[in-house]
C-alpha cells in the first residue's frame, strides 16, 4: 500500500508555496545591500534568500532564461548550443539571466564562448549549490566571472527588525514574509531533501542524511565532532564527512576556521560549525522536556550574529575574513574580522548583564593583539565601556550593521 503524504507536511508545502508569491511581494519592498556588478557573475545563495526577485529589480530588461521550467532545462540540456541562437536573437538585451544554471551546467561553456566572441554580453548566473558545477568540471568560466552570494536579511535592511522574530523565524525572506513560518521552514528543509538531495543522488541514504540534519543541528556554533555525530546518526564517520561537504555545498552551511595569524598562544585546530540562518537551526534543532532554554536561545544568538558577519563581508566584495580565536587552555572569542576593513574581536553574550568573566576572552585577546577592537554584544540595553572594551546592545549592533560602515559604528 503506498503512504499517504503526512497532512501536516502537505499542509507546510502549501504554505511554502505562498509563502514564495508573499515573500515576491514583500522583497519589493526591500533594498538588498547587495550591488549588482558591471560584468558577468554568478549569484549564489541558498534557496528562499530572493534571488529572482533580487534579479528582476536589478535587471528588469534582462532576457532571463529560468531553467527550473523543466520544458526550457530539457530543451537546453538536449542541445546547449540553443542558447547561443537564444542569445543572438536578442540584440537589444545587453544582459542575460541563467536563472538555477546548476540544473543545466554544460551551458557554461556556451557561455564561456559568447564572453570570448565579438558579441559582448554580460551574463548573470544564478545557483542554490555550487555543487555540481565543481564536481562536473566546470571551472566557473576560469576566473572570468565574478562570484557574489545572496544572504538571508540584514537586520538593516528591514524596516522593522525584531530581535525575539529574528531568533525564533530566522531572516530567510521566505520565513519573513510568511504568515505561518514555522511550517515554511519544516517545509523548506524537506524541499532541500526531495529537490536537491535525493534527485541529484548526493546522499544515497535520504534517511539517514534527514537523521544527520537532526543531529548536525547539536554542533551549530561549535566545534564539529565528526565521530559523535555519526554514533548518533548511526552512519559512518565518512559518511558523516561527507554530509557535511552536501550542506556546504548547498549553502545550508558554513564553516568559521581559528584565528592564527601572528598566534603568541597555541590554538585550537578545528573549525567551528554553523548552519546558515537562525530559523533554519530552529527548525532542525529537537526540543524536549530535558531541553534547557539557553541551549537553544545561546546558539541561535551566536548564529544570528555569525550569519550577519558573514554577509557584512559577503557585501563588502570580501575585505575581511571571519574567523573565531581559542587557545589549547580554553581562553575563546567568538569572532574575530580581520582584513582591509579593520581588525575586530567580537563576544556574543546571551544574558542581560555583563559579568567581569565575560570579558575575559577579550581581555586576553586584547592583550596579544594591542590593535583589535574589542566588542561585547549582550541582551541588555546599555552601551558601556569596560577599559577597552565596548559593550553593546545585540539588537543595537545588528541594526547598525551594514555593508557601508564600520562595525560598532553607529548610525546617524
Amino acid at each position: 500500500m503506498a503512504r499517504r503524504p503526512c497532512p501536516r507536511l502537505f499542509r507546510g508545502l502549501i504554505r511554502y508555496g505562498c509563502a514564495i508569491s508573499l515573500m515576491r511581494r514583500k522583497m519589493e519592498l526591500h533594498r538588498r545591500f547587495l550591488h549588482p556588478p558591471r560584468r558577468t557573475f554568478f549569484l549564489f545563495g541558498p534557496r528562499g534568500t530572493g534571488k529572482t526577485t533580487w534579479l528582476r529589480q536589478a535587471f528588469p530588461d534582462a532576457l532571463t532564461i529560468d531553467l527550473l521550467q523543466p520544458d526550457v532545462a530539457r530543451e537546453l540540456l538536449a542541445r546547449p548550443e540553443r542558447l547561443r541562437d537564444l542569445v543572438r536573437g536578442e540584440p537589444r538585451r545587453p544582459i542575460v539571466v541563467l536563472d538555477e544554471v546548476q540544473r543545466a551546467p554544460e551551458l557554461l561553456n556556451v557561455v564561456h564562448a559568447l564572453i570570448e566572441s565579438r558579441d559582448r554580453r554580460q551574463f548573470v548566473m544564478t545557483g542554490s549549490s555550487a555543487r555540481k558545477l565543481r564536481r562536473g568540471g566546470f571551472d566557473l568560466l576560469g576566473g572570468r566571472a565574478l562570484v557574489r552570494t545572496l544572504h538571508p536579511f540584514m537586520a538593516a535592511e528591514l524596516d522593522r527588525f525584531d530581535l525575539g522574530d529574528a531568533l525564533r523565524q530566522g531572516l530567510l525572506p521566505l520565513a519573513v514574509a510568511a504568515e505561518h513560518p514555522g511550517d515554511v521552514l519544516r517545509a523548506y528543509v524537506s524541499l532541500y531533501l526531495d529537490e536537491e538531495v535525493r534527485l541529484e543522488g548526493w546522499a544515497r541514504n535520504v534517511g539517514a542524511f534527514a537523521r544527520f540534519l537532526e543531529g548536525v543541528s547539536f554542533s551549530h556554533g561549535s566545534v564539529l565532532n565528526l565521530a559523535n555525530v555519526a554514533r548518533e546518526c548511526e552512519v559512518e564517520r565518512k559518511t558523516v564527512a561527507g554530509y557535511v561537504e552536501v550542506m556546504e555545498d548547498l549553502l545550508l552551511a558554513f564553516r568559521v576556521p581559528v584565528f592564527t595569524r601572528r598566534a603568541k598562544r597555541e590554538t585550537a585546530a578545528h573549525p567551528k560549525l554553523y548552519l546558515f540562518d537562525a530559523g533554519v537551526f530552529r527548525s532542525l534543532r529537537p526540543r524536549g522536556p530535558l531541553d534547557r532554554p539557553e541551549e537553544i536561545e545561546g546558539p541561535a544568538l551566536e548564529g544570528l550574529v555569525a550569519q550577519h558577519l558573514r554577509a557584512w563581508i559577503g557585501y563588502r566584495a570580501g575585505d575581511a575574513t571571519l574567523a573565531y580565536w581559542r587557545t589549547r587552555s580554553g581562553v575563546e572569542v567568538d569572532f574575530v574580522v580581520y582584513g582591509a576593513a579593520g581588525f575586530w574581536a567580537i563576544e556574543v553574550k546571551n544574558a542581560a548583564r555583563v559579568r567581569p568573566e565575560d570579558l575575559r576572552g577579550l581581555e586576553a585577546f586584547g592583550a596579544d593583539y594591542p590593535l583589535a577592537e574589542l566588542l561585547l554584544v549582550y541582551r541588555g540595553e546599555r552601551r558601556e565601556r569596560h577599559g577597552r572594551i565596548w559593550v553593546l546592545p545585540v539588537e543595537d549592533f545588528l541594526r547598525d550593521l551594514r555593508p557601508d560602515r564600520l562595525l560598532a559604528q553607529p548610525s546617524e
